[in-house]
């Protein structure tokens, strides 16, 4: 069950939990970005937000996708976007940028800046760290 903060209207998994209380449109983290970043994001939003129980958060600086827990996390930056993600185990392959480990679990990221970037295997990364909750 989630719940709606009064104050930003921003959904969440909790009641009451704490997070970065203000109202934040999603166009202004795109502003002076290449249009196509734009476009990546949303085939990453048609795709993971459709998954049972996603709720997704715009704080100023990026989008959060949470289930019980966030389980994605993706910054726009000024050519590419900064997707963080979680496993297990840290991926060996590129094109992860940087692994570390956070608990029982690895915080990985990636940088995409194409839609060519969007392949099969980036969603099964994305799928997999929203199945660890």
């Amino acid at each position: 069950m989630s719940w709606t903060c009064p104050k930003c209207e921003r959904e969440l998994p909790k009641p009451e939990q704490r997070h970065y209380c203000a109202r934040v449109s999603l166009n202004s983290l795109f502003e002076g970005r290449p249009a196509e970043l734009l476009l990546v994001f949303d085939k990453i939003l048609a795709e993971v937000a459709d998954w049972d129980g996603v709720l997704v958060g715009i704080t100023p600086n990026c989008i959060v996708f949470t289930r019980r827990l966030t389980f994605l996390v993706i910054r726009p930056m000024k050519k590419e976007l900064d997707l963080k993600f979680y496993s297990k185990i840290p991926p060996p392959e590129k094109p992860i940028l940087k692994s570390t480990a956070s608990g029982n679990k690895v915080e990985n990221h990636i940088r995409i800046a194409l839609l060519d970037d969007l392949v099969p295997a980036l969603f099964i990364r994305l799928r997999k760290s929203y199945e660890l909750l």
